[in-house]
């Protein structure tokens, strides 16, 4: 493709006087023929990509698989990119969207793990593990009562308050009006509320932002902050690095 060479998709860093290729020119050379185009454009967003899978999910294995199916459809069907929203709001659409395909499957036909028959469990396997800190304990509950959300409120908070994306731009990736995704997102931090009302004794007065430092910023709920729709991304565990996949 005019513009936009092997040698500039390659290059990493441009140098003096160049610009990297965006993000769109990126796509028409992937579906000119261009072969490391769409390496580099994963390359580029593939940590928020997968913080998004993985929060969705709510399971490594799992988020994995729908990472790389969302992948694997954005490559396929790159050519039916028509530029009308970021590239980037289209990439999380399809990854928002197996997600949610796998979270349906995985309701409709849910599955129970079968005890290992080799184990002995009256003798440990291994060292018990040290307790978490406090602070990892709120993480974790909250991260709990994130992933027992209904599926549409879960991604709406995970685009908007977890990873900190407009109102505008979580309509687009989830392909729905504005006013749906405010909904969901006041319905969910309701529930969640409930969920983690315990939690407002726990912080006391040492901490009156937020729950052991798991949510910062954002709007009251009465159980610490869920962050507003401007916040950044919080600090729920999740993995940033696709490299620790298979």
């Amino acid at each position: 493709m005019a513009g936009v060479s092997s040698r500039d998709v390659s290059a990493g860093s441009p140098g003096a006087g160049e610009s990297a290729p965006s993000d769109a020119e990126l796509i028409r050379a992937h579906v000119a023929g261009e072969p490391d185009a769409f390496a580099e454009l994963v390359r580029r967003h593939r940590d928020r990509l997968w913080a998004v899978a993985l929060r969705t999910v709510g399971d490594r294995e799992e988020a994995a698989d729908a990472l790389q199916d969302a992948l694997l459809n954005a490559h396929r069907n790159a050519a039916r990119f028509r530029g009308d929203s970021a590239v980037t709001t289209w990439l999380h659409r399809i990854v928002v969207n197996a997600c949610l395909d796998r979270l349906r499957r995985r309701q409709a036909h849910p599955t129970v793990p079968l005890p290992d028959g080799n184990r002995d469990d009256d003798r440990p396997s291994a060292p018990e593990p040290v307790a978490p800190a406090p602070d990892q304990d709120t993480v974790l509950v909250v991260r709990d009562a994130l992933a027992a959300l209904p599926v549409e409120q879960r991604s709406a908070i995970i685009l908007v308050d977890v990873q900190g994306y407009p109102v505008t731009e979580a309509a687009e990736m989830l392909g729905v009006a504005e006013g749906t995704v405010k909904s969901r997102c006041a319905r969910g931090r309701a529930r969640m509320a409930v969920t983690l009302g315990f939690l407002r004794g726990e912080a006391g007065g040492a901490a009156r932002g937020g729950p052991g430092g798991a949510v910062q910023g954002g709007n009251r709920t009465g159980v610490g902050d869920v962050p507003s729709e401007s916040a950044p991304a919080t600090s729920l565990p999740a993995g940033h690095d696709r490299r620790d996949q298979r």
